[in-house]
């Protein structure tokens, strides 16, 4: 694998140091990669994409394939017997296919085909795993009325709900932060960065304190299982969150200890003509979700995928 900025090859550390200034703000500097990985030119008109899942990632990969001048076909297969218009907007693409219901149950790496929950066997020249990952629920009474982070990409959401409460309240908002780790740090950078005075605690409340009707905000406070409380304007949860890569055990895919596909910086895995961007990743034990946005992870895909520069 090659990584290169202005002709200079460059190391995988410095690949994700760079795509991980993005979520400070810090990334100022047009900046080009030149990755060399599995392809090394372009794909033809031949060349069959499948792509598992149909989140953010997924959505940002087959529309920058797109853009990039992509030429061969590409199958986006989704669990869900809906899906967003994002995606009905990417199957208007000539060379674009979704089949909703028709998630990917197993992978034959061998004969490079995989098979839906259908029992449908469709073959790929590479397969892009995007099924992202799904939260641990805290079992806190009342949680759905918080507000949530998990991934980066959550990050522009949560800022403008705290903006909101600021523009209800009409002053600088009291938060709690329930959780610990990566999400937890980044999660109160997002809410000291709206102004939000967080209070942030390890310990797993018994319930949220839900407000009284009428009020402007859903919750008060949380309690805990001795009867103390603690009161604020909002609370929110750093949720722990799983990613979904049982499908790749069906191909004999390393996944890390701790879960997710293992990746190069490229989205490449230990199965030639297997990749996986997004949340379902990790990078040295740590979900992609955490370091790089679903549209970075995605681009650097593409570029491997075009064999050019993303």
């Amino acid at each position: 694998m090659e990584l290169k900025q202005d002709g200079k090859v460059k190391s995988l550390g410095w690949f994700y140091r760079t795509l991980a200034a993005e979520r400070t703000g810090t990334m100022t500097a047009d900046y080009s990669l030149e990755i060399s990985s599995q392809i090394n030119e372009q794909p033809s008109r031949n060349t069959r994409v499948v792509v598992a899942g149909a989140g953010t990632a997924a959505q940002q990969l087959v529309s920058q394939l797109s853009r990039g001048g992509f030429l061969g076909s590409i199958t986006i297969l989704e669990a869900s017997d809906s899906c967003p218009p994002e995606v009905l907007d990417l199957a208007a693409l000539p060379n674009v296919s979704v089949r909703i219901g028709q998630d990917v149950t197993s992978i034959n790496a061998a004969e490079r085909t995989v098979v839906t929950r259908a029992g449908a066997e469709i073959g790929y020249d590479h397969l892009v795993i995007a099924t992202g990952s799904r939260p641990v629920r805290l079992p806190v009474v009342g949680e759905s009325k918080c507000l949530h982070y998990g991934t980066i990409d959550d990050a522009a959401r949560l800022s403008e709900e705290l903006l909101e409460a600021s523009r209800v309240l009409g002053r600088r908002p009291l938060g709690i932060l329930l959780g610990s780790g990566a999400a937890a740090g980044q999660a109160e950078a997002v809410l000291r960065s709206r102004g939000v005075r967080p209070i942030r605690t390890t310990a797993l409340p018994a319930q949220i304190l839900s407000s009284l009707a009428g009020s402007p905000l859903p919750v008060t406070g949380v309690q805990f299982e001795d009867g103390s409380s603690m009161h604020a304007d909002l609370v929110v949860i750093a949720e722990d969150r799983l990613p979904q890569d049982e499908l790749a055990a069906t191909a004999g895919v390393a996944t890390a200890p701790s879960g997710g596909i293992v990746v190069g910086a490229d989205g490449s895995t230990s199965v030639p003509g297997i990749w996986a961007i997004g949340d379902a990743a990790a990078v040295d034990g740590v979900r992609l979700g955490l370091m790089v946005s679903a549209s970075v992870s995605a681009s650097a895909c593409t570029g491997a995928l075009l064999g050019l520069a993303a």
